[in-house]
């Protein structure tokens, strides 16, 4: 794996790992910023996958557009775009008064953002799986 590979990995596994500790506070949490970090860590761990595979990533948060560019080089790869677009509401819904993100929102996040992440490392890296 090259270097900038484990950069964009390391960047991800951050987001991940904000986006536990968030939901898993007792104490007031902020299920905004878990569905903002399940988005970055899904759309870094996405970069990865495409420089991995020798394709310089387009400066773009779109998870499905990005999604599509991963799979155009590996034929592994076939998330639901529907769930792309869940998290892509991190990135744009929750970020700015008008909407916040509940409990469940934040969960589900998590969940496909746990499930999403561990198929992208795994076209990386095969020993995650």
């Amino acid at each position: 794996m090259n270097g900038s590979v484990s950069e964009w990995l390391a960047k991800a596994d951050g987001d991940f790992e904000v986006a536990q500790l968030v939901l898993g506070t007792g104490h007031r949490p902020n299920y905004d910023a878990v569905c903002f970090h399940c988005q970055q860590c899904i759309e870094k761990t996405l970069k990865a996958v495409l420089i991995h595979k020798g394709t310089n990533p387009p400066r773009i948060h779109d998870l499905v557009v990005l999604s599509d560019q991963v799979k155009g080089l590996e034929s592994r790869w076939n998330p639901a775009d529907k769930e792309l677009r869940f998290l892509s509401q991190g990135a744009n819904l929750f970020r700015y008064p008008g909407e916040t993100a509940n409990k469940e929102k934040a969960e589900v996040s998590l969940t496909i953002c746990t499930r999403i992440r561990k198929m992208l490392l795994i076209l990386i890296d095969p020993t995650h799986a």
